[in-house]
């Protein structure tokens, strides 16, 4: 028992070290997609990229956010910034013809990314959906947190919520520092 407690206490600090830092080099990584292609970090090499946790059965992810079609305009106005998203389902979320025939329905631009053995999710420290991170071009993670201040599971009219996810590709394209590069995430919890 106390031999287990002595690598624990050794191994914890270099697991929590793997995650995700802001101004730290992001976790490389490689992704079957929903189309059944693969995409990596290192394939993006010079790109600033979003990842996004989703699940599509969650009142936040799904419903507040993709079946209103509100994540679809944030990730067509991400493009525009030149920035590529992947949305990436972690753990015991959806089978990947699932996924697919999801962002078929509700025409999603971005690349979906199935991690189903949560490797990716757990490197990044990915704990809720949606759970954002920006990484800019020299390969850094610079924005890590929520998508935005309404951390309700549903848009109120008029809402004015700030988009930190957009506010952060602003600022880069800008070639200024991100003004928010943290939050707290908010939603459901990653299904590891």
């Amino acid at each position: 028992m106390r031999y287990l407690a002595l690598v624990l206490a050794v191994l914890s600090p270099l697991i929590a070290s793997a995650q995700a830092t802001v101004g730290k080099p992001a976790p490389d990584f490689t992704l079957t997609t929903a189309d059944g292609k693969t995409v990596s970090l290192a394939d993006l090499k010079g790109k600033v990229v979003v990842l996004e946790w989703f699940n599509p059965s969650c009142p936040y992810s799904g419903a507040k956010f993709y079946q209103t079609g509100k994540m679809q305009e944030i990730q067509t106005k991400a493009a525009e910034l030149g920035a590529t998203w992947i949305a990436v389902n972690s753990g015991k979320g959806q089978s990947a013809a699932n996924l697919a025939k999801y962002a078929t329905e509700l025409k999603v631009p971005a690349t979906i990314g199935v991690d189903a053995d949560g490797k990716v999710g757990r490197a990044y420290g990915a704990k809720s959906t949606p759970h954002c991170f920006v990484i800019n071009a020299e390969g850094n993670v610079v924005y890590k947190g929520a998508i935005d201040s309404n951390t309700g599971s549903k848009f109120a009219e008029g809402d004015l919520a700030k988009n930190y996810v957009l506010a952060a590709l602003q600022d880069l394209k800008a070639g200024r520092a991100v003004a928010t590069p943290t939050t707290s995430a908010y939603g459901c919890p990653v299904k590891y």
